[in-house]
């Protein structure tokens, strides 16, 4: 009886507080995110970084399928912020993305609570702010998604999570790096690689003194899921323990068929779980390493971030040479092989107990096919840009949806191309208008010289094939129709292809970016925009309550602050009401 009443609870305050949200029957978590700058110094230079409630990078996110998540983010950034959380679907509700082609920022002093429902999925993430190079500064953190009880995991329960957020890193912040691009630049080497905000532990005498590293302490026989994540700004890494294996065994909400790797590439925006048993002697501490991947190595040994793995019966500090990285970067073929070896797990279950490969995907009738190329950035009107199919992407003043909804004329055009036009470059704000419960193939063409990660929002798609040279319809032959991996990012080499499939029955706005975030920010991205024709307000969510409003309709935002006061009257005595009810109820309950 108590456990029903505290459910009923939740659902209570749920339903009062966000109504056109909220699902009764489902458990509620909420966290309140505070995001300041502070001053680190994880490369022994002292500079400012985005932290998440004082910690960089910030604190677990953690859910289980179907709950909803409450997150009240408050800006204390001199600039405008959102957060987004790439890999949950945000099902109905592109509104909670946290893009700037869905959403207004949340300005400097003020705060916003992102309400959405993880449902239908499991799996390894994380969140960042996703404006103007934010995340090259912090503000990241991971997210974990929990099976519910009843659906058993394909492997053994592992005896501890350990997160690990590795990425480049420069020791300017973002907006000495907007600086940079602006002025027509590229980026150059970064600084270094951090593990867990941490620099290298001194393996060599090429690391400074004085460097905190981060150190991970495990126990014998004991195994361990490793989460781990690409959140830098633009390099690929390799990820690799000494003397250890690593299980693959889920990405990005999909458990995969299981082989042991020595070492993984991660690129950026992606995620992967590890299982790894500590089976050794402890004869000393062990290397954890993610270093620069698809580079001259000697030229890019100071991008290599080291953590140590420390056994609780360890006999000594590591020492000798890092275990060494793959030496294949001159072999494009090679390049490929692991990648393709990533499989989905077809006979276990996900969210749901029906297994992941019960959805026949390469028996279902393509609809549409959208080729995306991406070239080098070039100059438009003066400025460097980056295009995808020649445009450059520019933010809407006001949102897409939000136009929409009031009827805002000229926000965007409905008009990006479905492959490559022979025409000069442009600067546009242009949406690819996608059909509703369509089945989309999409090829990501990769024509830059640099090594990139796609991503889209709202969706997880089936990575069928991919491939050096330009893509043709010949290649489809070559696709793996049973058990491609389904995830949200994918790499993409240069001088090569990716072909994806995607089934479009997820309604709302959804942004379809590269995840190096230089490229991003010149605006290598547009987005698709999915509409139900028949849309009768039960396959689309209406505009949060608490939507904020800008570009041309930021008059309704001072509206909304002067009917504010009023508002908070109504929820109060929401409150008082569900107060006294509850009241009445727990009294009822000692009578009886």
């Amino acid at each position: 009886m108590a456990l029903l009443l505290r459910f009923s609870l939740l659902g209570l305050i749920c339903i009062a507080l966000f109504s056109n949200r909220c699902f009764a029957a489902d458990p509620t978590v909420s966290y309140d995110y505070k995001l300041t700058y502070i001053t680190a110094s994880p490369l022994g230079v002292p500079q400012q970084v985005i932290a998440v409630n004082g910690q960089f990078p910030g604190p677990v996110l953690n859910a289980t399928t179907n709950y909803n998540v409450v997150v009240n983010v408050i800006n204390e950034l001199d600039e405008g912020l959102l957060i987004t959380w790439p890999g949950i679907q945000m099902r109905r509700d592109s509104w909670q993305d946290g893009v700037r082609g869905t959403t207004c920022p949340i300005r400097p002093k003020k705060n916003f609570t992102y309400n959405f429902q993880v449902k239908d999925q499991i799996g390894s993430y994380f969140y960042y702010p996703s404006l103007n190079l934010q995340r090259a500064s912090g503000g990241f953190g991971p997210v974990i998604i929990n099976n519910r009880e009843v659906i058993s995991i394909p492997f053994a329960q592992p005896d501890g999570d350990i997160n690990l957020l590795i990425g480049d890193w420069y020791t300017q912040n973002h907006t000495a790096l907007r600086t940079t691009l602006d002025s027509g630049n590229e980026l150059g080497m970064p600084d270094g690689v951090l593990i867990n905000g941490k620099g290298p532990f001194k393996y060599n005498s090429s690391v400074p003194d004085g460097i905190k590293y981060e150190t991970l302490n495990v126990d014998p026989g004991k195994t361990y899921r490793f989460r781990v994540h690409n959140v830098g700004t633009s390099t690929s890494l390799n990820f690799r323990i000494q003397g250890h294996n690593l299980l693959l065994v889920e990405t990005e909400g999909r458990y995969t068929s299981q082989q042991n790797y020595t070492s993984f590439d991660i690129h950026v925006g992606q995620s992967y779980s590890f299982l790894v048993t500590m089976d050794q002697n402890a004869t000393s501490d062990y290397y954890v390493v993610a270093s620069a991947r698809y580079v001259n190595e000697t030229v890019w040994q100071r991008v290599t971030g080291v953590a140590i793995l420390h056994y609780s019966n360890s006999q000594g500090p590591a020492a000798g040479p890092l275990p060494e990285a793959p030496n294949d970067i001159y072999n494009q073929w090679s390049a490929l092989n692991q990648a393709k070896t990533i499989r989905q797990n077809t006979s276990a279950s996900g969210a749901r107990p029906n297994p992941q490969g019960s959805f026949h995907y390469g028996q279902i009738n393509i609809t549409n096919t959208y080729i995306l190329r991406s070239l080098p950035p070039v100059s438009i009107n003066g400025k460097m840009r980056a295009t995808l199919n020649g445009i450059s992407f520019r933010n809407p003043d006001t949102p897409i949806r939000l136009a929409d909804v009031h009827k805002v004329k000229g926000a965007y055009k409905l008009d990006f191309p479905s492959q490559p036009m022979n025409r000069p470059p442009v600067v546009d704000t242009s949406v690819l208008n996608a059909t509703y419960k369509g089945f989309v193939e999409i090829i990501l063409q990769n024509n830059d010289t640099r090594l990139q990660s796609f991503h889209m929002d709202g969706y997880s798609f089936f990575v069928v094939g991919m491939d050096w040279g330009i893509w043709s319809e010949s290649n489809r032959n070559g696709y793996n129709n049973w058990d491609a991996i389904s995830r949200s990012t994918v790499e993409v080499h240069p001088g090569a292809w990716t072909a994806v499939l995607a089934s479009l029955d997820n309604v709302g706005v959804w942004n379809l970016r590269v995840e190096n975030l230089d490229r991003w920010y010149l605006g290598q991205e547009t987005y698709m925009k999915i509409v139900n024709p028949e849309e009768n307000g039960e396959t689309e969510f209406a505009p949060p309550d608490n939507v904020v409003f800008c570009g041309q309709l930021q008059n309704l935002e001072k509206d909304k602050k002067s009917s504010a006061g009023s508002t908070m009257a109504r929820r109060s005595n929401v409150l008082v009401s569900l107060a006294m009810a509850l009241s009445a109820v727990f009294f009822y309950c000692i009578l009886v």
